[in-house]
């Protein structure tokens, strides 16, 4: 449990290689195995956005609400779509009303 593990596209996951991390830009039939291995050995697990989105939410829910490994949801580099529901939910966690 020593490497960060990224999955996602090709594109974004090549920055990532570079940094020594390990990649996986698994199939579509493949990624909830893919992304429980990453869980059982990785102390960080970076998926992007689109990944996230084809998980089942049930996996996604539980794999966010364990301690370790820490799950980040970051866009893609190729085509990032912006994130409409960031600023109402930073208003949230923060406690500012709008």
């Amino acid at each position: 449990m020593n490497t960060i593990v990224v999955i996602g596209d090709e594109l974004s996951c090549a920055g990532f290689r570079l940094a020594g991390a390990r990649t996986r830009n698994p199939s579509p039939a493949d990624l909830e195995a893919e992304f429980e291995r990453a869980l059982a050995s990785a102390p960080l697990v970076v998926l992007t956005r689109r990944c996230a989105a084809a998980l089942p939410p049930a996996v996604l829910r539980r794999a966010a609400l364990r301690e370790t490994p820490l799950v980040v949801v970051m866009p893609e580099l190729a085509s990032p779509v912006p994130d409409q529901g960031f600023v109402r939910r930073m208003r949230a966690v923060l406690g500012i009303e709008t």
